[in-house]
């Protein structure tokens, strides 16, 4: 299940991993379809797993959460690294951020939830924002810290983690994410990227189970 180079995914309403699906509406649906068009198959997979990943961690910690809004952010976060929407200046967790204010508006949602769509999106590259103060930011900050690094896995269930791997595979995820971030050092050294790799991503990457899996 992944995206493909002619935008077209088999993630559907319908598709449930270990008991969490993926939310219905015409948000998510378009959300799926924008994810599928610009992503690689690699990225595409990786947002999907982000969302069950935090929706996991939502469920063992009864965390109470906006579904619709983490799934529109968790699948639009990474968009700021693709060609179309990277941008010479701003980091590409902003870059996604605006990207996530215009996809919104197009759904019509408020200018308040179309700003916190795109503040997820940008906390998730800051430090950690506790469930408490923002939970959606916070899931997303859980999914793709446990999808990149392997930062917090142990607190999976083993079943579960193994059932997204087998529907949503890594796809050369990590190989390829750390040349988007290695791209990210190069042209922007001030951005939260620039610093995940001088800080020793391709390590944490290389000792992330997942990669092996």
């Amino acid at each position: 299940m992944s995206g493909s180079a002619d935008g077209t995914t088999s993630i559907t309403e319908a598709t449930e991993i270990a008991g969490l699906r993926v939310p219905q509406g015409h948000a998510a649906r378009a959300a799926l379809l924008v994810c599928a068009e610009y992503a690689d198959e690699g990225l595409f997979n990786h947002s999907v797993r982000s969302y069950f990943f935090g929706a996991a961690h939502a469920r063992a910690g009864a965390l109470a959460f906006d579904d619709e809004l983490f799934f529109v952010s968790a699948l639009l976060h990474d968009l700021g690294l693709t060609k179309p929407f990277d941008s010479h200046t701003l980091a590409f967790e902003e870059a996604g951020g605006e990207l996530a204010r215009v996809f919104t508006a197009g759904l019509g949602w408020s200018v308040e939830r179309r700003d916190r769509a795109a503040e997820i999106i940008v906390l998730h590259m800051r430090d950690d924002v506790p469930a408490a103060q923002d939970v959606e930011s916070h899931l997303l900050q859980v999914g793709t810290s446990a999808d990149v690094s392997g930062r917090g896995l142990d607190a999976f269930d083993p079943g579960f983690t193994a059932e997204l791997m087998r529907q949503l595979p890594r796809a050369g995820f990590g190989a390829a994410f750390l040349a988007l971030a290695d791209e990210q050092l190069r042209r922007k050294p001030g951005s939260a990227a620039a610093g995940m790799v001088t800080s020793g991503l391709a390590g944490r990457i290389a000792a992330n189970p997942l990669e092996r899996s």
